[in-house]
C-alpha cells in the first residue's frame, strides 16, 4: 500500500456560524448524523461543523480532483467508539475513492478558537496513472 494522496484545510468558524443560519445550508452540505453529532459536542456546533468542512475540502484535495462529482453530503464524518473521527463515503463520493484506487482513508480533526482544520492521508494501490501527462509533458508514473 502506498500514500495517493494527502489534504489539508483550514475554515472560519465564525463563517459557518453566518451560514448555518441560511435556510437550507446544513442540509446541502452535511449528512444527517454530522448535524445531529454537532449538536452533541460541548466545543460547539459551529466549530464541529466547520471541522467536518474543512475535512470534506480535504478529502477533495487529496483525492486530487477538488469535489467534482459528488455532493458534500455524501462525505460523512463519524466517530468510532473511542472518538477517533473517520470519513465514511457514501454514493458518488464513495465511487470515486473507488476509482482512485484508494483503500484507507486517514483523518485528523482540530479547531481553536475561530479556526478549524481538516487534514486526510489516503491510501490504496492507486490506478495506473503512465499514461497520464503532469504539466512538464512526464507521464505521472514515469
Amino acid at each position: 500500500m502506498m500514500i495517493l494522496g494527502v489534504g489539508v484545510d483550514l475554515v472560519d468558524v465564525q463563517r459557518v456560524g453566518r451560514l448555518i443560519s441560511s435556510p437550507g445550508f446544513v442540509g446541502r452540505f452535511f449528512h444527517p448524523q454530522e448535524a445531529e453529532y454537532a449538536t452533541t459536542k460541548k466545543a460547539g456546533y459551529e466549530e464541529s461543523l466547520a471541522a467536518c468542512l474543512a475535512a470534506k475540502e480535504a478529502f477533495g484535495k487529496a483525492l486530487g480532483t477538488g469535489l467534482k462529482g459528488f455532493q458534500l453530503k455524501e462525505i460523512e464524518v463519524t466517530h468510532d467508539a473511542s472518538g477517533r473521527p473517520f470519513l465514511r463515503l457514501h454514493g458518488r463520493a464513495a465511487e470515486t475513492f473507488k476509482r482512485f484506487g484508494g483503500s484507507r482513508i486517514h483523518l485528523s480533526l482540530s479547531h481553536e478558537r475561530s479556526l478549524a482544520c481538516g487534514f486526510v492521508l489516503i491510501e490504496g494501490e492507486g490506478k495506473d496513472t503512465t499514461d497520464v501527462e503532469d504539466p512538464n509533458g512526464r507521464g505521472i508514473g514515469e
